[in-house]
């Protein structure tokens, strides 16, 4: 697995990133060759948090933890991306064929029964997509008492999507323009 640690106003020691490294090894057995880690270290007020991101032929495992030492916020992120992987083997075995096959049963050997999730429910809702500035998005986002807001960007005409961050922040989702 390739393993990008990066430091947002703290120093990442060398002890610490070759822990990570460790720890994200035991995750080798589930991913084919092509995975990458990124690990995201910040120390937010006096909390040291932690954001870990594998992405593996197109799905996105995500795990983000604060504590009181980044070793801790490690170990559980370790556990939530694990849990990601139990709960949805099924449905990661079929998008990524082979891969999770062999280490299904090192899963069963190592822990507790977890119950994977069943069928999605998926319930179906439209509306119209009307043209509007993010900041516009955001007012009618908040008029709804909503988390995010789709809509169309009036500049672009793009699809676009604001959402409230925990931190109380706004974030926007834009896609990406291929080229060719």
């Amino acid at each position: 697995m390739n393993i990008n640690i990066i430091g947002r106003q703290v120093h990442v020691t060398d002890d610490l990133k070759e822990l990570v490294a460790k720890k994200l090894s035991k995750f080798d057995r589930y991913f084919p060759k092509g995975a990458d880690a990124t690990v995201t270290f910040r120390r937010v007020r006096d909390n040291e948090c932690m954001e870990i991101t594998i992405s593996v032929v197109g799905t996105l495992f995500r795990a983000e933890e604060s504590s009181a030492d980044f070793r801790t916020s490690l170990a559980r992120c370790i556990d939530v991306i694990e849990g990601q992987i139990r709960k949805n083997k099924t449905r990661l075995e079929k998008r990524m064929k082979s891969s999770f096959a062999a280490a299904e049963a090192a899963m069963a050997v190592q822990g507790e029964p977890v119950e994977e999730e069943g069928e999605f429910d998926i319930r179906t809702k439209t509306f119209p997509l009307k043209p509007m500035t993010p900041e516009e998005a955001i007012l009618q986002m908040n008029l709804l008492g909503h988390a995010f807001y789709v809509f169309a960007d009036a500049d672009t005409g793009d699809t676009c999507i604001v959402y409230k961050r925990n931190a109380g922040a706004y974030g926007l989702i834009v896609p990406e323009k291929k080229e060719g």
